[in-house]
């Protein structure tokens, strides 16, 4: 029973990106000063948590499960930097909140942090996104620590960050060729805290991502056309997270042409388990 229940916990990703967000508040509010705010911080993870148990029982759920929350309370740490800790607290409501509403089939239609970081820069005063400039020390750990969470094949479906990095990085390589500029300009570009949490906890969420190897192509690849538009085109700089939830109902469209596999997040430790 142990050793199955062992099995379970290792082979869920949200338990290492859990343990990966956490290292990285952790340094942040210990070491390298990268913006996150402990009063911020807490209030986001709490409230975050605190809507998650209320819809529970609202929605008539049987059980309250902190590991979603605590991943969007830890990422909208990260990544959202607001004037006042209301804010960030109020964003963790509405994220979660996004999941219980903005649904069809049983599947999220938004990425929860994504989802509450355009609601945001929308409509309040006095909120932006972090930079996401950790140092290329910090940037390229969190990079190996990501990547190692796909090679050990636990997020399963997260090849998508990979195809969206991929083709990101295409575009900004494209035009520095194009303008002539030297390539340390999007090599400068790419290394961002902020990219990398984007990419692997956002656009790659399983619960929002298609359902076909195919169709997450399509999909990073429309997002990163998109966001490349809306950046160097519109002048928008929170342009990776408006892409990503302009183009969220997509991926129901994907799913309807290019059926596959619903995802589900722990797999049967033994033949015969329920799924």
């Amino acid at each position: 029973m142990a050793r199955i229940w062992s099995h379970a916990f290792w082979s869920d990703a949200r338990h290492y990106q859990i343990a990966a967000l956490s290292a990285l508040l952790i340094f942040n509010l210990g070491w390298l000063d990268f913006g996150a705010q402990p009063l911020n911080s807490a209030l986001a993870i709490a409230a975050a948590l605190a809507t998650q148990a209320l819809c529970t029982n609202l929605f008539s759920l049987p059980s309250f499960d902190p590991r979603s929350p605590l991943i969007t309370g830890l990422s909208l740490s990260l990544l959202l930097r607001a004037d006042d800790p209301w804010l960030p607290a109020l964003a963790a409501v509405i994220a979660i909140g996004s999941k219980f509403v903005f649904r069809i089939g049983g599947k999220h239609i938004f990425n929860p942090a994504g989802f509450a970081i355009v609601v945001l820069l929308a409509s309040a005063h006095g909120v932006w996104i972090s930079p996401g400039q950790w140092g290329s020390t910090v940037w390229f750990a969190a990079l190996l620590c990501f990547f190692a969470i796909l090679v050990l094949r636990t997020a399963r479906r997260s090849d998508i960050a990979i195809f969206f990095l991929a083709s990101h990085a295409a575009l900004l390589f494209t035009r520095a060729g194009w303008l002539g500029d030297p390539f340390a300009v999007p090599l400068h570009q790419l290394q961002s805290g902020s990219l990398l949490i984007f990419a692997f906890f956002m656009i790659s969420d399983p619960r929002t991502a298609p359902d076909s190897r195919l169709g997450r192509f399509i999909f990073a690849l429309s997002v990163a056309l998109f966001a490349h538009y809306l950046a160097f085109f519109m002048q928008m700089r929170p342009a990776l997270y408006v892409a990503l939830i302009a183009l969220s109902p997509l991926t129901l469209l994907i799913d309807r042409l290019l059926p596959a596999e619903r995802f589900a997040w722990s797999r049967p430790a033994i033949q015969g388990a329920s799924q």
